[in-house]
């Protein structure tokens, strides 16, 4: 087996990974770029591999940064399957969209500022992909990934099994006569706030882990829920808008949950929420349907009929008009938009009406990776700039780090701690934090390294024995196999 990283190697977006095994090969996600200008401008790189020469993909979960080119790819000329999860699909549906929309409407903007500008229209870059790109990516999904049941996807034996990141998301099992290894994609924070844990994985020879928040533990459940109350409490007497910028999958329902429990608890005032996010409002529709992947409170609170996700005093806000005239609503709110890094979406417009006003209160749930505007602004930046405007930050800034989705690095151990001695190797994180990673790995007996960025790894060299894993054949495989796409 060899593997190469084209994205989420060295940095913390993009997740693509190209795994070749007896002459065939496997992309593994196919996500986006996200962040500064100089990653961003690697979505529009060639991918640095014979795109219609794949023998097909996996996705590990519905996250734009795991699956954001994949469009791109189908306009490209790829025309294999594409395996994930059922919610994954429901979920990348919404997502793709949802990025071909926000791409158009981009370039129209650009188009017109350019125009206005007397740039000719050849030098505004198109977007990446639209809308029909989207659809024929979307055919080639097939949803027959089932947690703890066993796939032939192009000679190899996938299995994947629960992450515990967002609805749907899988780490990978992959088996071949040279040994096991076990795609991470992306872990769950294990007290959660929704998710059900990752199952514990099995013994493997090599280990591709993500490592977002290596460096560091959450906050216990109990701390951050009392956190988030007395920041919303906090809130309400200052008399301004409350603003939480959340991204549409798992966080915006983790949000929605919690303030429902605080309201109905009497430990919150009711006041109006808005949730100002249409894709958010989509997404969690398919929650009714894959309630068994969630904690048991809102797994029985979906079964019994009842919508955990919508306290009594929630307005949905469907247009960008009507998410205008928030602004004008008086008295104190809470507005839910996405996007959860302040990088675009309808909190902007939000931010630029509010922020400067000290009465406003911002409350950062999500990760603000250092070049956001979001990073920007909870590391004390006094102006920031926003749609074209210098804005003042006069709001009080809270962040609470516990509603992650990510793994950290008690999480991270204990992921590792059931696959024996592994080869480790770190991709989806700075490399500041996978660095201070290694020697707590090598304190518990296991070589890591930092996955190079576009070079090939040799998985069958050392810490990958070469030969077949003892029980190999005669493993037993849970549930039905499907030799599809052979």
């Amino acid at each position: 087996m060899q593997l190469q990283s084209f994205g989420a190697a060295l940095t913390v977006t993009g997740s693509m990974h190209l795994l070749t095994s007896g002459g065939r090969q496997v992309l593994i996600d196919c996500g986006l770029f996200q962040g500064n200008d100089d990653l961003e401008a690697r979505n529009r790189e060639p991918f640095g591999f014979d795109v219609p020469g794949l023998d097909a993909v996996i996705l590990t979960h519905a996250h734009l940064d795991h699956v954001g080119r994949l469009p791109l790819l189908a306009k490209l000329g790829y025309r294999g399957p594409v395996y994930c999860t059922a919610p994954t699909a429901g979920l990348a549906e919404t997502v793709l969209l949802d990025s071909a929309r926000l791409q158009v409407d981009g370039y129209r903007h650009d188009l017109r500022r350019a125009r206005r500008q007397g740039v000719p229209d050849e030098q505004v870059p198109p977007p990446l992909y639209e809308e029909e790109d989207v659809h024929r990516a979307l055919a080639l999904l097939r949803p027959h990934l089932t947690f703890g049941e066993t796939t032939r996807v192009a000679g190899l034996k996938v299995t994947p099994e629960r992450a515990g990141h967002i609805l749907g998301s899988a780490y990978l099992l992959i088996e071949s006569s040279d040994g096991r290894l076990i795609m991470s994609g992306d872990l769950g924070n294990r007290e959660s706030g929704l998710q059900l844990d990752f199952t514990p994985p099995p013994h493997a020879d090599a280990v591709v882990i993500e490592t977002t928040y290596a460096n560091r533990t959450h906050r216990p459940w109990p701390a951050t829920l009392a956190e988030f109350r007395d920041a919303l409490r906090d809130s309400v007497r200052q008399g301004g808008k409350i603003l939480i910028p959340s991204f549409a999958i798992e966080r915006t329902q983790t949000i929605l949950h919690t303030i429902k429990s605080l309201m109905d608890a009497g430990e919150v005032p009711r006041i109006p929420v808005f949730l100002d996010s249409p894709m958010a409002a989509r997404a969690t529709h398919e929650y009714f349907e894959f309630g068994d992947e969630l904690i048991p409170e809102v797994r029985d609170a979906l079964q019994a009929g009842e919508d955990p996700f919508r306290p009594s005093t929630l307005h949905v806000v469907p247009t960008s008009a009507e998410s205008q005239r928030i602004n004008r609503y008086d008295g104190p709110a809470i507005i839910l938009a996405g996007n959860g890094m302040m990088t675009g979406g309808r909190i902007q417009h939000h931010l630029k009406h509010h922020l400067w006003k000290p009465s406003t209160s911002l409350i950062s749930v999500s990760y603000q990776s250092p070049s956001s505007l979001g990073g920007r602004i909870v590391t004390g930046a006094d102006h920031v700039r926003i749609m074209g405007e210098e804005i003042a930050v006069k709001a009080h800034v809270h962040t609470i780090g516990g509603f992650s989705a990510h793994a950290d690095q008690d999480d991270l151990l204990a992921f590792l701690s059931t696959t024996g001695t592994p080869h480790v190797w770190l991709v989806h994180g700075e490399p500041d934090v996978m660095a201070a990673f290694l020697p707590v790995l090598d304190a518990r007996g296991l070589k890591g390294d930092l996955m190079p960025d576009r070079q090939p790894v040799d998985l069958t060299g050392p810490g990958f024995p070469q030969g077949l894993p003892p029980g190999f054949d005669a493993a037993p495989t849970r549930g039905a196999q499907a030799e599809a796409g052979e």
